[in-house]
């Protein structure tokens, strides 16, 4: 346990907090994150009408700047010269902790060329809560958000598909069927968690295999954190095409797409997913 004399020692020191608040429900926020965001002199806020929230439930007053990605930038010299003038500024994001696929990096940065102490105060996290109930392996790699380019969601996975360990990602409603039709090529035979509006009245959890996952008949409402589990090791899954399997996929790639080939081939023959796909790539590549 922390000696009660040290935390007050380091409880109002100036500097920037990277403050974590609630995923969902409000009551989830930390007596001293409430505390820090009090005394702050200023709250960089992601929206400050969703924080605006949280402020009136805890009676919070300090003076607010808007930081969120079109205008981070921007504000990191007003921001610094804050800073440097001794006073305590806070940073928050609509939920969860800043700087994690949320506004903040950019500030951080420039805090440390800058050596001005950084404070984190941890609160929820979306990703350990939903590793935490997932029953997967603890050991797990962190994604965040797809990029918006296929090209570079495509290269992404092809790397992480090889990972033995749970995967995390984040998933906006918009793109979560897109994301389904990925996930099913890439990590077939894994195991699925899909959590939507955690720790909120109307939280869901879906748990199935990748293989079995059906897309969206409705755009879900909120943000969703997949957990895809460990890799698993079949030894009946081949990985060699055979010359016959090469020769249909050529002549099928001339009219279906990649996905529809290694779902078709797949289905009949046990041969891993990863193999067909790849080989579609090469003969796309070679045109």
């Amino acid at each position: 346990m922390i000696p009660l004399a040290e935390i007050n020692i380091n409880k109002f020191k100036h500097g920037l907090y990277v403050v974590s608040t609630p995923i969902g429900n409000l009551g989830d926020i930390t007596l001293r994150a409430i505390e820090i965001l009090k005394r702050s002199d200023y709250i960089l806020c992601e929206d400050t009408r969703v924080s605006k929230k949280l402020f009136d439930r805890y009676d919070i007053k300090s003076k607010l700047i808007s930081n969120h990605k079109f205008n981070e930038k921007k504000n990191v010299i007003k921001i610094i010269e804050i800073l440097k003038s001794e006073k305590i500024v806070s940073i928050i994001s609509d939920a969860g902790t800043p700087a994690i696929s949320d506004p903040g990096s950019i500030i951080v940065n420039e805090c440390v060329k800058n050596n001005i102490e950084i404070y984190p105060i941890p609160g929820a996290s979306a990703v350990s809560a939903a590793v935490s109930m997932s029953g997967f392996l603890t050991r797990y790699y962190f994604y965040g958000f797809f990029p918006e380019k296929k090209k570079e969601i495509k290269k992404d996975l092809e790397d992480l598909m090889n990972l033995n360990s749970s995967i995390v990602f984040f998933v906006s409603p918009k793109k979560i069927n897109k994301m389904i039709e990925y996930l099913k090529i890439f990590f077939s035979g894994r195991k699925i968690l899909i959590c939507r509006e955690m720790s909120k009245f109307f939280e869901e959890y879906i748990r199935t295999d990748v293989d079995s996952l059906e897309l969206y008949k409705k755009t879900p409402k909120g943000e969703l954190t997949v957990v895809l589990s460990e890799k698993k090791d079949d030894k009946n899954v081949s990985n060699n095409l055979s010359e016959s399997d090469r020769k249909n996929i050529k002549k099928m790639i001339k009219t279906l797409s990649i996905k529809d080939i290694t779902d078709l081939i797949s289905q009949n023959k046990n041969i891993s997913k990863k193999e067909i796909y790849s080989y579609c790539l090469e003969l796309k590549n070679e045109k």
